[in-house]
């Protein structure tokens, strides 16, 4: 049997939201649970949006901000002034009245909920802020996605949503802390009595908390997309694993996490690569575990794709669905075709179910 269903896992390139949701459930029928807006317009390239939500003196420097004052003079402080709302709340509800619109017109299926990508606040301090300034800036900045994620479950239905965490400077992190990535931007910003791994887990539930409980949420693993590479190349699935499980183990996100998506270089159909998801804790969940889409699709090469899934099927005892390593938003037009085609290939349909 073909793997059962497809994730997008965010960015589509497209004119609007409109023409995403569209696109994905006229090439994608019964395969989504879930389909994001795209991330069109200015969310396009991941982070960088948020740039400009944070003052100019607490920038990287090499991102247009500001040097700090000679030593002595004390590093500058701030309030929740200094750090403009986000912004994802005001795209999410924008596009929430498409994904309805298009609802009601039998072009979405009732079935299929609206996705929500964003990033960690960990992933854009990380790539955006000054590592002296993180600290002081980091509340402020999560008191700004609690007032997001606040403004986004008050005007969208609970059973009509899954929020999706996008965590790609935690698993630098990680790679980091394992001596394996050695450029400093990815070192943790925190010290934690508990390790690095448990500081990142205790952010990102933290915020999970934040959100009401009956809202399901979702975990894209991610090594990044820049120019198309990973910051580094996992050896294989063991820290993805690790991660996953951590995330998994707190109470108050296991129970309602709907799916965990990991990357496939494209260059690894060696049972190696796959090996450590056998280590995946889901027994635990009874009936409905997790959801888990592996990233084993990559444009213009349906035979290396089905290599890919052939060796994963051979070594991990859950079933799967599909997806990219990363999202599309950069992906190049004219490969967008081919991914959709052989994401459809490759894949049976869901079950008509509410997920």
């Amino acid at each position: 049997m073909k793997p059962t269903g497809v994730l997008m896992v965010g960015s589509v390139p497209g004119a609007s939201a409109q023409e995403v949701f569209r696109r994905l459930a006229t090439a994608l029928p019964a395969r989504l649970q879930a389909v994001p807006d795209g991330e069109t317009g200015e969310r396009c390239n991941y982070i960088g949006w948020q740039l400009q939500r944070f003052p100019r003196i607490a920038r990287r420097n090499e991102l247009g901000g500001i040097p700090l004052p000679e030593s002595g003079s004390g590093l500058p402080t701030f309030t929740l002034a200094d750090i403009e709302p986000t912004g994802y709340d005001e795209a999410a509800l924008s596009s929430y009245t498409e994904f309805k619109r298009l609802r009601q017109q039998n072009i979405i299926p009732s079935n299929v909920r609206f996705q929500i990508s964003l990033p960690s606040p960990y992933s854009v301090l990380a790539g955006h802020v000054k590592p002296e300034l993180i600290n002081a800036i980091e509340p402020l900045y999560e008191q700004r996605f609690v007032e997001t994620i606040g403004h986004i479950v008050t005007n969208i239905p609970h059973d009509d949503v899954v929020i999706q965490w996008d965590l790609c400077f935690e698993i630098t992190a990680l790679e980091f802390d394992q001596g394996r990535l050695l450029d400093t931007r990815h070192q943790p910003y925190f010290s934690s009595p508990k390790g690095v791994l448990q500081g990142l887990v205790d952010r990102v539930v933290w915020l999970c908390e934040r959100i009401p409980k009956d809202v399901k949420l979702a975990f894209h693993l991610c090594y990044g997309d820049l120019w198309h590479k990973h910051f580094i190349e996992p050896q294989d699935t063991s820290l993805l694993v690790e991660l996953a499980n951590a995330l998994l183990a707190r109470d108050t996100v296991g129970s309602r996490t709907q799916w965990i998506h990991l990357p496939v270089p494209k260059e690894r159909t060696d049972s190696d690569y796959f090996s450590p998801l056998t280590g995946l804790k889901l027994d635990s969940f009874g009936s409905k575990p997790p959801d888990i889409y592996l990233g084993v699709v990559h444009a213009n090469d349906e035979a290396g794709t089905k290599k890919r899934i052939e060796t994963a099927r051979a070594s991990v005892p859950f079933p799967f669905g599909v997806a990219t390593e990363c999202g599309l938003g950069r992906t190049p037009p004219e490969e967008i075709d081919s991914i959709l085609r052989i994401c459809k290939e490759v894949t049976e349909g869901h079950l008509q179910e509410n997920f």
